[in-house]
């Protein structure tokens, strides 16, 4: 007996606690019994829900969760040190602080391993990379980590963003700094969002930590058709995985070409399904314990822009990066001292990744060119200044997803992306004459677009990328269409059926929630039961990690 619950409570690297998992859903269960015992009990109910909060994580990650309780002490001493001074000057300092610890936390955990393989590739030094934190864990928790190999913490980037929030919040005077550390400590770590968001700004939660419980039927049956609607996104996107796209990424030469471009197209509704069945089940667990997660996802296929695309899709990102890096930055009005100083450390990533000290300098010579020419033609001037911080946050977006080529040339195709858009809008004949078959044609050309560039985001090398366009130029294939077809009818049915479900009009997909949620509980009951088992026909062995948990 003892032996099963100290295996229940240790941690496990190889189970983390997934949405999609039988024992999560018996933690929950437990979790939220008690939570109906206490509910009443404000300062006892947010106490219990940071602990359980803690105990997820550590679940999900271990040793890390050393990390996250820093991140949480940390920002809430400096948020109190900037609420308290009486200067704008010592503020800036305090946000400053806070800025440079989560950002130095964030790159030493994300980048460590690879500026130490960088540096010794330059200077040909004989450097070993000793992971610490793997050591630690390995030591305390029985676990078996590479000593020199990076660990990334699960969620480091949500939680890390959500705690900066709220420094910037407090010093925009957006909200006040929470009086307990308990409260604060329950606004980062809150389970159901901390380790793939939707990322919480603090001006959009905190408000929430105090209100009075409440659970109406409607929210009830809401939270319910999210989480399932979450768990079958799940299921879905881990079958078309299996099945085919990643037999596909790992070995492109064995496919045609053909058989790459619905890989191509089948990848975007996977880490769309993937993606935001983990925001929908976050956002119905959320709701069962009386609190309110953003939207995350928007039916981002739905589309005729790329602009529109980053409207849609990871919301709680894009609008992260456009209130606290993009509008700081200077917005589309003017480059600002940021926007050189990122595209510096952008270049120097470039570098490093390259192991070439002259390409920095090379860059470094194009940049200065540029601006001198700037300075003196008004018209580059301005263009300039109106797209510099689209780019430099769409490139630091790529790099937020890993020290990688390959999410660089990502954002930079995004960032292109975005600009075009901006030069097309002045021209296109379409701009008031937008009826339902330009619409489509817009909306293919966008979803073709992002799926063309995620084929750098999916890939895992550029040798895979190279391979990739080598069998769609040379090999397409296009004869073997009908056996193409009926040899994965069933993955390109789903595929088809995905697509379909997701062009729904939005008013529709009101209508049949809204529906659910005014059902009665036997029948509801009974619908929960049929789709979780229809989904599980789908399973193909043991459940998939989120994709972002790695980010």
């Amino acid at each position: 007996m003892l032996n099963s619950v100290l295996e229940i409570l240790a941690y496990n690297p190889k189970k983390p606690l997934l949405f999609t998992q039988l024992f999560f859903w018996g933690f929950f269960l437990i979790a939220f019994l008690i939570y109906s015992l206490i509910f009443n009990r404000q300062k006892l109910k947010i106490f219990y829900l940071f602990l359980i909060s803690l105990f997820f994580y550590y679940k999900t990650g271990g040793i890390f969760l050393i990390l996250l309780l820093f991140t949480i002490i940390s920002d809430y001493t400096w948020a109190h040190l900037i609420h308290n001074s009486k200067f704008i000057l010592t503020k800036k300092i305090y946000l400053s602080i806070s800025i440079i610890l989560n950002l130095s936390l964030l790159c030493f955990f994300k980048y460590s391993y690879f500026f130490v393989e960088s540096y010794a590739n330059i200077t040909g030094a004989q450097i070993t990379y000793h992971n610490h934190f793997a050591e630690l864990s390995n030591n305390f928790f029985g676990t078996t980590y590479m000593l020199d190999k990076l660990i990334v913490p699960i969620g480091v980037s949500f939680f890390t963003f959500q705690s900066l929030s709220y420094t910037f919040d407090v010093f925009r005077e957006k909200v006040k700094p929470l009086h307990s550390i308990i409260d604060y400590g329950f606004f980062v770590c809150f389970f159901p969002h901390l380790v793939a968001g939707p990322i919480v700004k603090a001006h959009e939660f905190i408000w929430q930590i105090h209100r009075p419980y409440e659970l109406t039927k409607k929210h009830f049956g809401l939270a319910v058709f999210w989480i399932l609607n979450g768990f079958t996104k799940k299921i879905v996107a881990d079958y078309l995985a299996v099945n085919f796209i990643d037999r596909v990424f790992s070995s492109p030469n064995y496919y045609s070409g053909l058989e790459i471009i619905f890989a191509v197209f089948g990848y975007s509704l996977q880490i769309y399904m993937d993606f935001s069945g983990y925001t929908d089940m976050a956002i119905g667990i959320a709701l069962l314990f009386g609190f309110e997660l953003k939207t995350n996802f928007k039916s981002p296929y739905k589309a005729t822009s790329t602009s529109e695309f980053w409207k849609r899709w990871h919301i709680s990102l894009s609008s992260w990066l456009q209130e606290y890096l993009y509008i700081p930055l200077g917005g589309n009005r003017t480059g600002s001292i940021g926007s050189y100083i990122a595209i510096a450390v952008i270049f120097l990533f470039i570098a490093l990744l390259s192991g070439k000290l002259w390409l920095l300098i090379l860059l470094s010579s194009i940049v200065g060119s540029l601006i001198i020419i700037a300075l003196f033609v008004k018209p580059i001037r301005q263009y300039i200044n109106t797209n510099i911080n689209l780019m430099v946050t769409m490139l630091l977006g790529g790099l937020w997803h890993g020290s990688s080529w390959l999410f660089i040339i990502w954002g930079g195709l995004n960032g292109i992306g975005l600009i075009v858009h901006k030069l097309w809008q002045k021209i296109s004949p379409f701009k008031n004459h937008l009826n339902y078959f330009t619409k489509f044609l817009l909306i293919l050309i966008t979803l073709t677009f992002i799926s063309f560039t995620r084929i750098f985001f999916r890939s895992a090398d550029m040798t895979i990328v190279l391979e990739i366009f080598n069998r769609i130029k040379n090999n397409f294939g296009l004869d073997l269409f009908f056996e193409v077809i009926a040899g994965y009818k069933i993955v390109f049915l789903i595929m088809l059926l995905g697509y379909i479900i997701h062009w729904i009009p939005e008013n529709i997909k009101e209508k049949y929630r809204f529906y659910f949620a005014k059902l009665n509980y036997v029948t509801m009951l009974l619908i929960t039961v049929a789709v979780v088992f229809s989904a599980y026909q789908l399973m193909s062995g043991d459940m998939q990690p989120f994709i972002y948990f790695q980010f």
